[in-house]
């Protein structure tokens, strides 16, 4: 039985994300590719490593047993690595560094400018995902450090307090919406929304109305929080924004800004890594920068 190390990423991909597609993704590889080497997997150990149905994989007691030695196999790399970054003096190192929408737009620019510029070799990969995959990747040891919603968080982690988001909606000055100081989401139903191409945070409200039975209708989706607050500051539909965007973009885009009600809409953000880990040099440097000065959650 011989895997390597491609193989266990993609095997801790797949049992994490619970679907061989996002698995596929998560480790860069193609479809293809990925169902390839998963095949090859059980034909080598002889054993049947996954449970493959219509909404997607679950692993068997044989998979349960590889995915404990692969996550193991994953810390022992990434410990050797940052031990052998120490000595290599002058070569550049990456941390990996997940984080929801809001935290990436709007917080972590200003908040990593300064540690970036103070740590010239040290790059940041950077990826946009929602809350329960940011825990689930950081458990697994995709990520080295995860910015995400404190509800998310799971048995395991180390959390440390990172800022409150607080979602709003945004609408025209003139909308019936303006008159009022807070609003539920499931008021807004039948209404159009402005929505955000391409992110975990438009994923989770969409979440959030179909859990109500809800479906949003959108005229457009846009790439930024600013161009969401000028189109509805124009008239063009309603939208759902980080609270510090709408404040940031009320003056140059005549919006009102209504408070949303729902219990979910107030997310307490927070830095996390794996309890009990060993970080890399440079891994430790910016969990300490991301969280100097609050005490331990």
């Amino acid at each position: 039985m011989r895997f390597d190390l491609t193989d266990l990423r993609l095997f801790l991909a797949v049992a994490d994300a619970g679907s061989i597609t996002h698995g596929a993704a998560d480790a860069g590889l193609s479809l293809p590719a990925a169902s390839e080497r998963l095949r090859d997997m059980e034909l080598a150990g002889g054993v049947r490593l996954l449970e493959r149905g219509r909404r997607g994989v679950t692993l068997t007691e044989a998979g349960e047993a590889l995915a404990h030695h692969a996550r193991l196999i994953s810390r022992q790399m990434a410990m050797m690595r940052g031990e052998l970054g120490e000595y290599a003096t002058g070569l550049r190192s990456t941390v990996r560094l997940l984080s929801n929408t809001a935290a990436i737009a709007e917080l972590l620019p200003q908040r990593l400018a300064a540690w970036m510029a103070a740590n010239p070799r040290i790059d940041l990969d950077l990826k946009e995902r929602q809350s329960i995959e940011i825990a689930r990747s950081v458990m697994a040891g995709f990520a080295d450090i995860g910015i995400l919603s404190a509800a998310a968080a799971q048995e395991g982690l180390e959390l440390r307090p990172f800022a409150e988001d607080l979602l709003v909606v945004v609408a025209a000055q003139d909308d019936a919406l303006a008159r009022m100081r807070q609003v539920r989401l499931a008021d807004l139903a039948g209404r159009h929304f402005i929505g955000l191409s391409g992110s975990a945070l438009q994923d989770h409200i969409a979440a959030q109305a179909a859990a109500m039975g809800m479906q949003l209708r959108y005229r457009v989706r846009l790439r930024t929080f600013d161009g969401i607050c000028r189109m509805a500051g124009a008239g063009a539909g309603i939208g759902i924004v980080p609270r510090t965007a709408a404040r940031r973009m009320k003056r140059t885009s005549g919006i009102a800004i209504i408070r949303l009600a729902d219990g979910w809409a107030l997310r307490r953000l927070s830095v996390c890594i794996r309890a009990g880990t060993e970080l890399s040099a440079p891994a430790q440097s910016l969990f300490r920068h991301l969280t100097q000065g609050t005490p331990a959650a």
